[in-house]
């Protein structure tokens, strides 16, 4: 057994905190930081071969032709609804960025997008479900949420404010100035 003098103790134990305080303390994870973490989208998890749901975001009919197989997709409407295999969308994405860039494609669930590798361009996008709401807000909220939609959507909340304007369902002329002015047209003749 080795025996310390008290001068050879106090410079051991200065030599234990210098060395604690230079090295950093770990950093312990709380039960809600671990329960707000997402778990990313794995690719290699996902079959490319599945089948999602893909709703028509533009405000009228969509067609949509495989470049590689053909196969043409026809939505007749706003909201319609076609099954597409993921692995045709990212054909899509690589073929005809527009339908993704201009919202005309929409998803049900985020982890499409996310797969997709589009969040840039839903990041603002407003769920079809929740479209018609947009017109119940106040003229400030309106502005701020058109202010960040893409021009696809920018021209469906156009579309459709003329068709609820002439339907009598809008008829606050603040909302209609705040749409006109964040979509840069005319909504009625003045």
């Amino acid at each position: 057994m080795e025996v310390k003098t008290e001068t050879q103790v106090v410079e051991q134990n200065a030599v234990t905190e210098s060395v604690a305080a230079e090295t950093p303390k770990r950093k312990t994870r709380t039960r809600k930081a671990a329960e707000k973490t997402v778990k990313p989208i794995v690719p290699k998890d996902i079959d490319p071969e599945q089948y999602v749901t893909v709703r028509n975001g533009f405000q009228g009919r969509l067609v949509y032709v495989s470049k590689h197989t053909g196969e043409r997709f026809v939505w007749d409407q706003f909201g319609a609804e076609q099954e597409m295999e993921l692995r045709e969308l990212k054909n899509a994405k690589n073929s005809y960025k527009k339908f993704f860039e201009n919202n005309w494609f929409m998803f049900d669930e985020d982890w499409i997008v996310d797969y997709l590798g589009v969040q840039r361009f839903y990041r603002n996008a407003v769920r079809i479900e929740d479209f018609d709401e947009i017109f119940q807000k106040d003229a400030e909220t309106i502005s701020q949420i058109i202010g960040g939609m893409s021009d696809g959507q920018k021209k469906s909340v156009a579309y459709r404010a003329r068709v609820l304007i002439a339907e009598g369902e809008i008829d606050s002329n603040k909302a209609i100035a705040a749409l006109e002015e964040s979509l840069g047209v005319e909504l009625i003749e003045r």
